[in-house]
């Protein structure tokens, strides 16, 4: 978990009030570990998005042939993809930042340990599933087509006859019941010990899911969402003390970790370097949107999936570069915005094609 930062060390903050990299205060870290831990940090920042944008053409596909859901997991409504339309995306800096104050507020009246606790037992159960979700097309491979795979279903309903109701209709089989066993014991692995691993196996499982599953129906939805939390991001951190508060307060594995006194201590190293999962989500998404435009185009190219991806990269090193240069907390989405949204716009307009990325529409612009 993140601990204290000293005014000495610099530190970068995201769109979800995570400090992206910290130092604890008495540990001064070598130019190796410096290296190895935001290293790390930036390639496990870009698997999430590589992979989950991979994904989110084939569960875009799968809607549009209407095949009821792509089937990486649990074949319900829930693993469909979610459309967020331009007026979900206007709205989201604002529940964003009214979460964002409330969570400072319970920080502030209530106990920081029973908050924690409850935290701990929700994305414990948010971990396994997201974990299983993203283990099962591999275990679906890995399996024999011998092996007994059985059909369930898990149904609650409510009333009877004509009234009843649906409150939970589950359909999974046995291969799914060894992924969310194993996705278990990483849970309560995370549970008891909070280790870094843990933590990252879940961080990541999250982030790949919301790149997978959360869908921009368009480009101007996609501009408006990471406009609204460009402003979010440099309000809260350079505004207010709220952001921070929040981050050092908040442990839930909304961040990855990677600790710089690796070569020195091992695995039970303490020291992090941090990596917040709204700065990889919020510019994957877009990302993923980008890849989705390049297949609509049947070109055999992915010019824009390949620009925003590098624009990404080089977002995120220029944030810990002006962090390292000026000694102050930065905003990531501050570079990150700019980058994946004029890497592709300037693209766009050298190829011609800037009008007809912003007039294309995904084919599934409903919520399922």
């Amino acid at each position: 978990m993140a601990e204290p930062v000293p005014a000495a060390v610099p530190n970068a903050t995201d769109s979800n009030g995570t400090e992206v990299l910290n130092a604890t205060a008495k540990f001064v870290a070598t130019p190796e570990g410096t290296a190895l831990a935001y290293g790390s940090l930036v390639v496990m920042a870009l698997l999430p998005i590589f992979f989950g944008a991979l994904r989110s053409v084939t569960c875009s596909k799968s809607k549009e042939l209407g095949d009821g859901g792509y089937d990486s997991g649990f074949r319900n409504s829930a693993d469909a993809p979610e459309t967020i339309t331009s007026r979900d995306a206007a709205r989201f800096p604002i529940i964003a930042s009214c979460t964002l104050f409330g969570l400072y507020l319970f920080f502030k009246v209530f106990s920081q340990e029973y908050i924690n606790l409850l935290l701990s037992v929700y994305f414990f159960v948010l971990g396994v599933l997201a974990l299983s979700h993203t283990m099962s097309p591999a275990m679906a491979r890995i399996f024999p087509e011998s092996f007994p795979n059985k059909q369930y279903q898990l149904l609650f309903t409510q009333g009877s006859g004509e009234s009843k109701e649906e409150i939970v209709n589950y359909e999974f089989d046995t291969k799914n019941l060894v992924c969310l066993v194993l996705s278990s014991v990483v849970g309560v692995w995370y549970l008891l010990k909070k280790h870094w691993i843990a933590n990252n196996v879940f961080g990541l499982a999250f982030a790949l899911n919301g790149v997978e599953l959360l869908h921009l129906n368009n480009v101007s939805t996609g501009c408006i969402l990471l406009g609204g939390l460009f402003v979010y991001d440099v309000f809260w951190v350079f505004g207010t003390n709220v952001m921070v508060t929040v981050a050092k307060s908040f442990e839930a594995p909304i961040k990855l970790v990677f600790p710089q006194d690796l070569l020195e201590k091992g695995l039970g190293a303490s020291n992090f370097a941090m990596l917040g999962l709204g700065d990889i989500v919020i510019p994957g998404i877009f990302i993923a949107l980008l890849l989705r435009f390049d297949v609509s185009l049947k070109k055999n190219s992915r010019t824009y999936f390949v620009s925003s991806f590098l624009a990404y990269i080089f977002g995120l090193g220029l944030t810990i570069f002006v962090m390292h240069t000026f000694k102050h907390a930065q905003p990531a989405l501050l570079y990150l915005v700019p980058a994946c949204v004029g890497f592709p716009v300037v693209v766009a307009l050298c190829k011609g094609e800037l009008t007809e990325m912003f007039r294309w529409v995904t084919m599934a612009t409903a919520r399922y």
